[in-house]
């Protein structure tokens, strides 16, 4: 009998620690380290030549080939407070010819004491930058060390999206295409702005924008069929999103949310209003979403075609089967790995994996 208390508090324990997140493990995968000892590798992409390159959330950028990795020179300051600093990474759709590489990074240049997000291009050779060119700076800087997003991704047409986080501004930036900041943007390879952004015309916008009501957007990729522009980005204490991004669309933050305060009030009483696009899908809890990718390649089978989110939180790789652009299963894979804060297929069709004080993992099934 005195251990019948002791066992209930345990089975209680268990049901609550399992309502956090309901997702089933999946055991029959593994992982191979590529690149070990990094710290919070934020983002990577492969070069022709099967090396990588690899930003360091710190300020640094990284080149990895046959064990060896080398520190790349010609990098601006980077400001370096709370989430920000130096982000991610692509490279141009015609990189063989031109050499270019995309970054995102935070910056304390501009208006205004601390930093926000900015985008910018240069070229590589010979494990140095050149020709560094600004191309889109988030106004006004900030001291607050929240939200500055930021993925990167090139659409088949050459334009390159981004996002950039309310920067802890709820309740002025998301819905305000006056100000930057809660948004997803679209320009041009040079920093130029297409004339058909949905806000191209509009007075006082600012008119990179393409959709705005984001919150801070961690994860862009490209969906492999169809070319369309896919998102996730967290909630405050639950409704993280995943958003399909449409032009000009409004996504709801901070106006409809399926999350709460951290401190467990309302912020919002409702969860959807016309005008307001609904998420393709939602987490409550939440599980604190980064990097994202499709399964795009033959190497895993009849997991081709899935989405796969990474969990700072809970620590693992969340692959999402699809039906008709819904999530009709969720499975953890290489569970319990550490903060899962990148994820890329290679050129060789594998998953590769950036987790926090860790390294680049090759997901293997």
């Amino acid at each position: 009998m005195k251990l019948r208390f002791p066992i209930i508090g345990l089975i209680l324990i268990s049901i609550l620690t399992c309502a956090q997140d309901k997702n089933s493990t999946n055991t029959k995968n593994t992982h191979e380290i590529i690149v070990p000892d990094l710290d919070i590798p934020w983002g990577f992409t492969f070069l022709p030549d099967g090396a990588i390159l690899i930003t360091e959330k710190a300020g640094q950028l990284i080149h990895f080939k046959n064990g060896k990795k080398t520190e790349i020179s010609g990098l601006p300051e980077i400001y370096v407070r709370g989430q920000g600093g130096f982000m991610d990474i692509t490279l141009h759709p015609d990189y063989k010819n031109n050499n270019l590489i995309y970054f995102s990074y935070a910056s304390s240049d501009g208006e205004g004491d601390g930093g926000n997000t900015t985008i910018a291009s240069a070229k590589y050779s010979d494990m140095t930058l050149t020709n560094w060119k600004v191309l889109y700076k988030a106004e006004p800087n900030s001291t607050r060390g929240q939200h500055f997003g930021s993925r990167l991704q090139f659409d088949k047409n050459g334009h390159l999206f981004f996002s950039i986080g309310d920067r802890g501004n709820r309740d002025e930036n998301p819905q305000d295409i006056t100000r930057d900041c809660g948004k997803i943007y679209r320009i041009n390879d040079d920093g130029s702005i297409p004339k058909d952004n949905p806000f191209y015309k509009h007075d006082n916008a600012k008119k990179a924008i393409y959709s705005f009501g984001h919150r801070n957007p961690q994860g862009m990729t490209i969906h492999p069929k169809t070319g369309e522009i896919w998102t996730h980005e967290h909630g405050p204490k639950g409704g993280d999103e995943i958003n399909i991004i449409k032009a000009g669309k409004n996504y709801g933050w901070p106006v409809i949310s399926y999350g709460i305060n951290y401190s467990g009030t309302k912020f919002t009483e409702i969860t959807e209003k016309e005008g307001m696009e609904q998420p393709l899908h939602y987490w409550v809890s939440s599980i604190a979403p980064s990097g994202m990718t499709f399964i795009n390649s033959d190497k895993y089978g009849d997991w081709n075609g899935n989405l796969l989110v990474g969990s700072l939180k809970f620590q693992y790789l969340d692959m999402c089967t699809l039906k008709d652009d819904k999530v009709i299963k969720e499975e953890r894979l290489l569970d319990g790995i550490g903060r899962v804060r990148s994820v890329e297929q290679g050129p060789d069709g594998y998953i590769y994996v950036g987790v926090e004080n860790l390294g680049i993992v090759k997901l293997i099934r």
